[in-house]
This record gives C-alpha cells, sequence and structure tokens, in this order.
C-alpha cells in the first residue's frame, strides 16, 4: 500500500516542535552531556533550519535529573520536579551554545523565571522569534511539578501553532513491542492517538497524546540516530511512525 496520502508523509511543514529526551544527548555517556553527540544533534537542527522551517524544541532533563526518579527514592515529588526542570534549561543552554556555533540565532525561553540565562515564556514573543527564523527552545517543561516534557512539547506546539510534534527516539518509528528486545516487533507507519493509549504504546504520556488528539496535532517518530532523518522526512523520506486522528 502507498502510504504517500499519510498524515506527515509527503507535505509541506512551515513550522515543527522537535521534541528529544535528555538521554539523547548523553552520546555513549551514562550521564551528563556529551559535547559530540550535541553538536550532532545540533547539525540535524540546521538541516531543517536551511529549508526555512521555524523550528521549536523541547529537550528533556532524564540525562542530569529525572523527578519521578528522584521522588521514588524518597524525594519530596514537587521538590524532585522542579529539579529536573532545572535540568532541562541545562540541556536547553547546551543546545543553544551548539546551534550558534552554526550561526543559528537561538533563544533559550523558560517557564521559569530566571532572566540572567534565559527569556520568561511570553508567547506572543516566542511567535516573534519563529516569525524571525530563530531556533526556540522551551525549558522548565510548563513551570508546574507533576507535568512531564513530553506534556510541555506538545502544550507549546499547539501554542505556537506547529503544524507537527517530531519525537527524535533511538528506533525508527512506534513498535508493538521494544524492537532492542524482540525481533518480532512490529512497526507501525501510522497508528491513531486512542491506539497509543489503549494498546500503551508508549509514545509519550497518556497526558501528552490526549492533548495532541483534542486539538488534531500529528505526532512523527523517528530515530534521531539516523543521519539526516530529521530533514528527510520533512522531504517526505525515510522511515519513521506518524500519530494521527
Amino acid at each position: 500500500m502507498d502510504d504517500s496520502s499519510a498524515p506527515g508523509r509527503s507535505r509541506t511543514y512551515d513550522r515543527v516542535l522537535l521534541k528529544i529526551s535528555g538521554e539523547a544527548l548523553m552520546g555513549d555517556q551514562s550521564y551528563g552531556l556529551n559535547p559530540p553527540t550535541v553538536a550532532r544533534i545540533a547539525r540535524e537542527v540546521q538541516s531543517v533550519h536551511e529549508l526555512g522551517v521555524e523550528i521549536c524544541m523541547v529537550i528533556g532533563g532524564g540525562n542530569i535529573f529525572r523527578g519521578l526518579q528522584g521522588s521514588a527514592q524518597g524525594m519530596e515529588r514537587t521538590t524532585a520536579d522542579y529539579m529536573g526542570m532545572l535540568a532541562t534549561v541545562m540541556n536547553a543552554l547546551a543546545m543553544q551554545s551548539a546551534l550558534e556555533a552554526l550561526d543559528i540565532y537561538t533563544r533559550v525561553i523558560s517557564a521559569i523565571p530566571m532572566d540572567q540565562i534565559c527569556e520568561p515564556y511570553i508567547r506572543r514573543r516566542a511567535v516573534r522569534h519563529l516569525e524571525k527564523k530563530r531556533v526556540c527552545i522551551f525549558a522548565a517543561g510548563t513551570g508546574n511539578p507533576y507535568f512531564t516534557t513530553d506534556t510541555a512539547a506538545t502544550l507549546r506546539a499547539n501554542e505556537m501553532r506547529c503544524q507537527a510534534i517530531f519525537k527524535g527516539t533511538k528506533v525508527d518509528g512506534v513498535y508493538d513491542k521494544d524492537p532492542t528486545k524482540f525481533e518480532d516487533a512490529k512497526r507501525y507507519d501510522r497508528v491513531t492517538y486512542d491506539e497509543v493509549l489503549q494498546k500503551n504504546l508508549g509514545v509519550m504520556d497518556a497526558s501528552a497524546i490526549a492533548l495532541a488528539r483534542d486539538n488534531r496535532l500529528p505526532i512523527v517518530v523517528f530515530s534521531l540516530d539516523e543521519p539526516g532523518g530529521f530533514r528527510g522526512i520533512l522531504a517526505g523520506q525515510g522511515t519513521y511512525t506518524t500519530v494521527h486522528a
């Protein structure tokens, strides 16, 4: 079956949000930031920026601190989540540095005010940055505990009127089970929001999927480890899964 009519296939995007995990910045390390890996991802963003696409980013903080893990070890959940938000700011600053080394104007915009190092989140100002072809990296989640960066990404994508969320992962789409553990794992070309929720496919947390569904915002899941994969999808090429209505 030709899937050229699939949502996200062979269409033009003017504004997208790229969501990546903090772990994606670790490279081969078990913790923290790996500068060559950050630089490689920045080049992937650059390749899409050169197409004239307006790009937002949300980066998780799990490479530095994950609120749920801290809570599980006895830390008060709200405090742990705020620490996780601060980790996302650190990752955003690292990505900003890598993008600006490529001469791409970038703004880190935080849901928690910290004026000396980044801008506070003001929707109209962020939209204006995008219109000026600046990459906007949204940090500190939603600014509230108990919400993941997946939910923050979906919220910001809707507020910025993005045409899709691109979720970069270690695998080339959504599978019915972990393809790194099961050789018979089946990859979906297309899957609905409801199927993701019913089958617990682990694309994003349930709140993020529900928010995307309610606003009919497609989610494109692809491998961030595939060189040129981000740009290729925008050209209607490559292997990925689209989550849609």
